[in-house]
């Protein structure tokens, strides 16, 4: 008798560490560790002082928008300049893809969190789906020039789905533009970020940088922002 409660034991714990180590994985996977981004930007500065100015990034056609266009090409610094990707990084199963900014200037390692990708593109398969069958987008109410909000009911949907935002972790809207394009809309972030922070933007500018200052993250799927006499961050179609 006492030998099957000593199996079960063991047994028992054998299934709690297999139940563990998924989660502690997936945590794992999911926290955006500043040494592992410091370790990429280190591999991808010496990448390109060795290649002469060169940057280890994927080719991505010209209208990509800016945040997502300079992904990094994990292949070309690794195993040289680190053993392998980050255990964050999409390339190791992690959720976020690793790309760059400023790449003309000071090429900064910064991250897109593909949750959000994955929301965008199960609404854009259901919007797809409504135009085939009904010609046109279900657009609701016009925010501003050719930016709407969409009809989520339209869609299947219950309630409006939300993005949480990489920055604050308060959930955020979609919006959608004339060409049917899924959007967040980040303008509660922005607002938050130009209200802490000193700077000099003027209506016509495009604001979305003051969300980079001391953020792993770039506003990925956004459209242009600027503000308005007011200070307030609006759209920025012209910027498009």
């Amino acid at each position: 008798m006492k030998f099957y409660k000593i199996l079960l034991v063991i047994f028992g714990c054998i299934l709690l560490s297999g139940c563990l180590y998924p989660e502690e994985k997936l945590q794992k996977n999911t926290v955006p560790y500043d040494d592992q981004i410091a370790a990429v930007q280190k591999s991808v500065d010496q990448y390109q002082q060795d290649t002469g100015g060169l940057l280890p990034i994927k080719t991505k056609d010209m209208s990509t928008p800016i945040y997502q266009k300079y992904p990094i090409d994990f292949s070309a610094i690794t195993p040289k300049y680190m053993a392998e990707p980050p255990g964050t990084a999409y390339e190791s199963g992690g959720i976020y893809q690793y790309v760059l900014v400023d790449v003309e200037e000071d090429p900064t390692v910064k991250l897109i969190d593909l949750r959000i990708s994955e929301e965008i593109h199960e609404l854009t398969i259901k919007l797809n789906v409504y135009r085939q069958a009904n010609g046109y987008p279900p657009f609701e109410d016009l925010i501003t020039n050719d930016i709407y909000t969409l009809n989520y009911e339209k869609l299947g949907y219950k309630e409006p789905p939300m993005i949480e935002s990489p920055y604050s972790g308060e959930y955020l809207p979609l919006v959608i533009d004339k060409e049917a394009k899924i959007y967040v809309d980040y303008r509660i972030d922005l607002s938050k970020a130009l209200q802490d922070s000193t700077h000099s933007f003027k209506p016509g500018d495009d604001i979305r940088g003051v969300l980079l200052d001391g953020k792993p993250f770039v506003p990925a799927y956004s459209l242009p922002y600027t503000i308005n006499d007011a200070g307030e961050p609006i759209f920025d179609t012209d910027g498009q």
